[in-house]
């Protein structure tokens, strides 16, 4: 464990937000049904998308509640960047076909997609009404998660990002009533998950862990979690990316990203994510690939303001820190980081990245990215002050 414990955890009141039931382990998705009955959910309206249609991983969930003669309705068209059209969609269905409960199947952009329907099912209103922070009144219905992809964790945390389609900004929610009641993460779904997905999803749980562990609100309990977590994803990532069938590299990937959730959902995030919401808002580009050519540049910013904790990770990460200063070990922190990123096959900067989705990334459109990204929840735990200027600076370094 780190030594550089916080004098701010001495005296103060913390708290730990994780659903009430996790199931990890390969076949574990069996459960789904009997899970959702015992918090009393009987006609779930299942939110998923295309990929995991195509994939024929809704097939083998649906294949259970049809065994187990549960009723659903499904809901499929959710995007990568979910919306607010989507959530709008999602909530007419569950209203119409008088569902009294959610499973959602995916990654982040399904999880996201059905908290926001939980929103509007609890609490009303439109999905904009609840941007920031604790906006919801009333409960969340039953809500099981089930996670297709080892990175995001929005199975189990208490974080919705949905799109502003109008704003073209990524509207940031924290709120603990969007916890899921239980949160299922069984391998054995996640083994048709390409590597391009598997790489990006993976630096994405490296992002959340990084982040985490140097936020102003980490606490020893965020700390545990967050170091296991990076312990391994330098063990697990690279050999899930290598070969999707290696059944150990992706529980180990499943434990990795869930600690990491659990670090992050406690800790908080900083700049990488609140930078990288804008790209996805604006360009529509993916998330997890984002916060990978983020990850580096915001770290070495932030680097100066947490050296011990940048150098464990750099030992975490597999670099050799005897001997060396604080300083010194620390920057093995960034090298270990973009080591990673290129073994896995992220792109190398963000003009690259929207090249490979067609998309144009401009420097015209980073003062409105910098402007919005400061107004962005996550900015709140980053360990060291960023003015506008050195937002627009990283992002500008970025490209």
């Amino acid at each position: 464990m780190s030594t550089d414990v916080k004098s701010m955890h001495l005296g103060q009141i913390t708290s730990f937000f994780i659903p009430t039931v996790t199931l990890v382990g390969q076949g574990c998705a069996k459960e789904i049904p009997a899970r959702l009955k015992n918090i009393g959910g009987k006609r779930p309206l299942l939110v998923t998308d295309q990929g995991i249609v195509k994939a024929g991983i809704l097939k083998q969930v649906t294949d259970i509640l049809d065994a187990a003669k549960m009723p659903y309705c499904l809901y499929d068209k959710t995007v990568p960047n979910p919306t607010d059209k989507n959530v709008a969609e999602a909530f007419e269905m569950y209203t119409k076909e008088k569902c009294d409960s959610i499973i959602t199947l995916g990654g982040g952009s399904s999880h996201d997609c059905g908290k926001g329907v939980g929103f509007l099912a609890g609490s009303g209103g439109r999905i904009h009404d609840y941007e920031g922070v604790d906006k919801a009144s009333k409960p969340f219905p039953p809500y099981v998660a089930v996670n297709t992809t080892a990175g995001t964790a929005s199975e189990m945390t208490r974080f919705c990002v949905i799109t502003d389609t109008s704003r073209k900004v990524k509207m940031a929610i924290a709120d603990w009533r969007c916890t899921p009641s239980v949160a299922i993460d069984d391998p054995l779904l996640m083994m048709g998950m390409p590597p391009a997905l598997t790489a990006a999803t993976g630096m994405d749980a490296l992002t959340h862990a990084v982040e985490a562990y140097v936020s102003t609100a980490a606490t020893p309990m965020t700390d545990a979690c967050a170091e296991k977590a990076m312990e391994y994803i330098n063990r697990y990532l690279r050999r899930a990316v290598a070969n999707g069938q290696d059944k150990e590299a992706r529980e180990g990937m499943c434990y990795a990203q869930y600690l990491a959730g659990m670090a992050f959902n406690n800790a908080g995030l900083g700049h990488v994510h609140a930078m990288a919401h804008q790209l996805g808002g604006f360009y529509d580009l993916p998330h997890g690939e984002c916060n990978a050519i983020l990850l580096p540049y915001v770290s070495e910013y932030n680097r100066i303001s947490s050296r011990r904790r940048f150098g464990r990770i750099a030992k975490l990460l597999g670099e050799i820190t005897y001997g060396l200063s604080a300083d010194e070990a620390s920057r093995k922190a960034i090298t270990a980081i973009n080591i990673l990123s290129k073994d896995v096959g992220i792109p190398e900067g963000l003009v690259a990245l929207g090249k490979k989705y067609g998309k144009t990334v401009r420097e015209e459109d980073i003062p409105i990215m910098t402007a919005n990204a400061q107004k962005d929840v996550c900015t709140f735990t980053n360990p060291r002050t960023m003015t506008d200027a050195a937002v627009a600076a990283l992002y500008k370094t970025a490209m």
